[in-house]
């Protein structure tokens, strides 16, 4: 029988700060005024992601809604809500996206991380969606991931990016045992599988 790793997304109960993996990816949490309340905003790659998102912000209690950027992109979002002032404070330096001082990632933070922003590389890999406005974030994640046994290539928007690359048959394997099992209601393929990543 298979041991389950101390970081995989089953080894403790899910909970509020695990919303953070999403803003590991181009999601947003903005303050509103002085009202004690904060929303989250997730920049959806393709809309067959919006269903288990939003199945998945639900079995924390936050209810999303679709909407649409000014952009025109498709943006899931929360109100504005007492609880997730917490987070902000953590992952915003003023009006900046930053990631917290000794910030550590986990199976269940990663997870929420693939769910919104990751995507199986065409060379047999996996990647993890980067923020483009936020690049100050880019290399502590990309150590972040690298504790976990997991170094990957951080690709500029050139090169399919900005995002970390995660390849090899040991790091994939490693990185489906982190994540779990797929989320229901996600497109086939979307998902990292222990497959023979080149």
């Amino acid at each position: 029988m298979a041991q389950m790793s101390f970081f995989s997304a089953e080894a403790r109960e899910a909970r509020t700060s695990d919303l953070a993996g999403l803003l590991c990816g181009p999601a947003q949490l903005v303050r509103f005024g002085a009202s004690g309340t904060a929303r989250l905003s997730v920049l959806l790659p393709d809309p067959g992601r919006a269903r288990p998102l939003a199945a998945r912000l639900a079995e924390f209690g936050v209810n999303a809604e679709l909407a649409t950027s000014e952009s025109g992109s498709l943006v899931l979002r929360t109100a504005f809500r007492g609880d997730l002032v917490e987070l902000a404070g953590q992952w915003c330096r003023g009006a900046v996206k930053a990631v917290p001082e000794e910030f550590r990632l986990d199976g269940a933070l990663l997870r929420m991380w693939a769910l919104g922003a990751g995507i199986p590389d065409r060379r047999g890999g996996y990647l993890l969606g980067l923020d483009p406005h936020a690049p100050q974030t880019h290399q502590p994640l990309a150590d972040a991931v690298s504790y976990l046994g997991l170094p990957a290539q951080r690709l500029g928007p050139r090169g399919a990016g900005p995002a970390l690359r995660i390849t090899g048959a040991r790091r994939m394997r490693r990185l489906a045992e982190l994540v779990g099992d797929p989320p229901e209601h996600l497109p086939e393929g979307h998902w990292p599988t222990g497959g023979t990543g080149k």
